[in-house]
């Protein structure tokens, strides 16, 4: 018997890394015999939260759950109503679940031709919802999973470690002084204000590096100002720019452009970019609420604090809905992160009176026009929305929060192209995709001339989709911690990070981590991440963005194309799967697998610059066969290879496709890993 089986067989927990195994006592240990043994802890219940539970739950997982407020799904069910994708395809399996859940509902309650599931989006990347609705859908999903347990109502305010390792998380009543003591093997932090990895004591960020912490040109104190589409382009040249305009994203094609102001300096700050209260309003008659006068109000404050006139809002959700995204109320938000919950609610408290307040001059106050309150009386508060929290959302919309210190930083970098490249940096151990655009909401309310507010950043001409490093969820100072949605960016970085379907997407792995390290006996941090890109290729998770992938999701050479997109098979976001291979790019590819079975390095950004020239030369196309016979040479695999053309479906006598040879290597690599597994 091996030892790695020996030591699983009587219950010990092996740290097996290059051949090395750690004592036992520094891991968690299985016992079959405690079956109430919490496996993962999941500390908030935001969508990346509950994508991380119910992953880790399907795969065998006992999930404990615990939420700081009574109502789960974080944003999705406290107004924001949108998902914020600028991508219409497949990302993820739990993802594309809640999505179609959400266009089932409106299309089975409503009608196939009802305004409300037209109004839904289906076909578009940004699907809308109502945020009750939302609620019961994740509702829904969490209660098909019977190893899933939820404790509502608690916030971390202990832990109790063994040096790097945590054993157990106190946890404190949001309204009340009960307190609770929950162990657990592996824990994982989904909130949104990164509580839990705070109190265990894992290195965090708070607020701006400064430019020259990563070299990135937008960090730290900065002033911009917008200008027109095709106006200027920031350093790109033509060729570029086009390439940024024509990706297959909703809204690139009519992006202008940010200009920085010389006064901005690149300095580290403390401020975060600014929350808001994402309120629910409707024009519905039938279900709209006038909000009365909150307490103390001011109606001096309200004139001299914000210009008032006609300004129609758009009701573009499901039954005339929609979220107001102000107000901004700079200078709260770094307090409400760093506060407890008594001062948390204090903040949240704030907003409701702002927003109400504003409403109600806006629609009464006599120093306005008629014209102008009678167009404000047409919008009220939905009757229909948070009906237990005086119609007024749950959770504020915390944008940013800490951002915890991880092994690899998310920059800047990871969404803007690559030198020499058409493409941002290659990660081999990508374990999903960021396309919304780099952007930062004001971060302080100052000005200069022609400015926005201080920190406002929206980088729309400049971005592209990036990679996410598996490394960014794993802490380096604690060892079965996993942090998905706070996870390891620079302030810059983490606005291409922070969208909920991007967290949707990287909780979900974090749950299939945590299964692997729990089966394994080995802390998260050392699961293979090899193996696990490759299944997360196997079951189609976006971990490589192309231009020419959508609707193709389920082509048998998707998984292939995926995981060789993380390995620097591709120079450009053009996959092109059903184009004949050229020779030249069959040598390329061929030469980029014998480097990597010489050297055990995939070196994916060097190797992926000279595929680019390689892609950018045309010529004779070769049969199934010669590609097999290159490969094999390539990877020292005589004749063993050819069977797999027939495991997939290929003729060896026809011009084999791109994506057909992807296909090929994928299998290829499999039987060279395989016998290096089969040879420790």
């Amino acid at each position: 018997m091996k030892r790695r089986e020996l030591i699983k067989l009587i219950g010990m927990a092996p740290l097996l890394k290059m051949g090395h195994v750690a004592e036992a006592s520094t891991l968690y240990a299985k016992d079959p015999a405690n079956e109430a043994a919490v496996h993962l802890l999941v500390y908030g219940a935001t969508p990346g939260g509950v994508a991380c539970a119910v992953r880790a739950a399907r795969e065998g997982l006992k999930v404990l759950l615990v939420n700081p407020t009574e109502h789960l799904g974080g944003m999705f069910a406290s107004g924001l109503g949108i998902m914020d994708t600028l991508y219409n395809g497949s990302r993820a399996p739990l993802y594309d679940e809640f999505r179609q859940s959400i266009y089932d509902y409106y299309r089975l309650k409503y009608g196939t031709d009802s305004p409300q599931y037209e109004n839904s989006g289906p076909g578009i990347s940004k699907t809308k919802y109502e945020a009750h609705v939302a609620e019961q859908l994740i509702n829904v999903l969490l209660a098909a999973e019977t190893n899933i347990t939820i404790i509502k109502g608690f916030y971390p305010v202990s832990a109790d470690k063994n040096n790097k390792h945590i054993k157990s998380i106190g946890f404190k009543m949001v309204d009340g002084q009960e307190t609770m003591y929950k162990e657990a093997m592996i824990f994982a932090d989904c909130s949104y204000e990164g509580d839990l990895l705070a109190i265990a004591g894992a290195a965090f960020r708070m607020g701006r590096e400064s430019k020259n912490e990563f070299g990135e040109k937008y960090a730290g104190v900065i002033y911009s100002k917008d200008v027109e589409p095709g106006k200027a382009v920031n350093g790109l040249n033509k060729d570029e720019a086009n390439l940024i305009r024509n990706l297959n994203l909703y809204r690139y094609k009519e992006s202008g452009t940010l200009l920085m102001m010389p006064e901005s300096t690149g300095e580290a700050h403390s401020a975060i970019q600014g929350f808001n209260l994402r309120s629910i309003i409707t024009d519905d008659p039938g279900n709209r609420l006038l909000p009365a006068k909150p307490a103390n109000y001011d109606p001096a404050y309200f004139k001299d604090n914000y210009t008032h006139k006609i300004e129609k809002l758009t009701l573009s959700r499901p039954n005339q809905k929609s979220s107001l995204n102000f107000p901004k109320m700079l200078g709260l938000q770094n307090k409400y992160v760093e506060g407890d919950w008594t001062e948390r609610k204090k903040i949240i408290e704030q907003y409701r009176n702002e927003v109400t307040g504003l409403l109600y001059f806006r629609q009464n106050d006599l120093s306005l026009t008629a014209e102008v309150r009678e167009h404000w009386r047409k919008y009220g508060l939905a009757k229909d929305e948070f009906t237990d929290n005086g119609y007024m959302p749950y959770e504020l919309y915390v944008r940013e929060a800490r951002r915890m210190k991880g092994k690899i930083v998310f920059t800047e970098h990871d969404a803007r192209l690559a030198k020499g490249l058409k493409r941002a940096p290659v990660h081999t151990d990508s374990i999903g995709v960021t396309e919304w655009f780099l952007d930062s909401h004001a971060c302080t309310d100052q000005q200069v001339k022609g400015s926005k507010d201080e920190g406002e950043v929206m980088l729309k001409s400049e971005t592209v989709p990036g990679q996410i490093p598996l490394a960014t969820i794993f802490p380096s100072d604690i060892d079965n911690l996993i942090v998905p949605v706070c996870l390891s960016a620079s302030h810059i970085g983490w606005g291409a990070i922070r969208l909920e379907p991007v967290w949707m997407e990287v909780g979900e792995v974090a749950g299939y981590v945590a299964a692997e390290a729990f089966n394994q006996g080995i802390t998260p941090a050392l699961v293979n991440p090899d193996e696990l890109v490759k299944k997360l290729a196997l079951n189609r998770f976006m971990i490589s963005f192309f231009n020419d992938m959508e609707g193709r999701e389920y082509s048998p050479w998707y998984p292939a194309v995926q995981y060789l997109g993380t390995k620097g098979f591709f120079g450009t976001y053009e996959a092109q799967p059903n184009k004949k291979l050229t020779k030249i790019l069959a040598e390329r590819w061929a030469d980029h697998l014998q480097s990597w079975k010489q050297k055990g390095d995939w070196d994916a950004n060097n190797q992926a610059l000279k595929t680019a020239k390689a892609e950018e030369t045309d010529g004779e196309s070769l049969k199934a066969a010669e590609f097999v016979t290159m490969i094999e040479k390539a990877l020292r695999l005589p004749n063993q290879l050819k069977a797999g053309l027939k495991k997939i479906n290929i003729n060896d006598k026809s011009n084999i496709t791109r994506g057909d040879a992807a296909r090929l290597i994928f299998e290829a690599i499999a039987m060279v890993s395989n016998d290096s597994n089969l040879k420790k």
